[in-house]
């Protein structure tokens, strides 16, 4: 048996469902502030999921790709997933040395600089966009 409320709670999750891709986690907090009660929250997801509607897989994928395009580093992407509530990724599909190579060479041109306070700037800007020491070192090797 449904509850008018049960059914506005799924209405509306769907509806943030077909803006863009929504972890759970993202949309138990979403609901939560519309003060849903938490059984409702609870069934809706689930039937979102069993529909197939939501996906935490997706959203990893879709999420990781955004901020790939975004020429963010996998330590940030990785720390902002955990923080939507998904624990399972794959990052592994991406060359993060040549998108922190071509993030340098974007914001300060071709020709790494010789002196060591213009290579940290560099790197402190590369560590900022959430790449490890391994690849901000390597964008900087010739």
């Amino acid at each position: 048996m449904t509850t008018p409320s049960r059914e506005k709670c799924y209405a509306i999750a769907m509806r943030m469902l077909v803006r863009r891709e929504h972890s759970q986690l993202e949309l138990k907090q979403k609901l939560s502030l519309k003060e849903f009660d938490t059984n409702d929250i609870v069934h809706a997801i689930e039937l979102l999921i069993e529909q197939n509607y939501q996906s935490d897989d997706r959203f990893a994928q879709d999420f990781i790709q955004m901020r790939f395009n975004q020429g963010k580093g996998p330590v940030k992407i990785a720390l902002e997933l955990k923080q939507r509530g998904i624990e399972h990724f794959d990052l592994s599909m991406f060359d993060w040395l040549d998108l922190a190579k071509t993030i340098r060479e974007d914001k300060y041109g071709l020709i790494v600089p010789k002196e060591y306070s213009k290579q940290a700037k560099q790197k402190r800007f590369l560590q900022s966009r959430g790449f490890d020491f391994d690849q901000i070192n390597q964008a900087f090797a010739k």
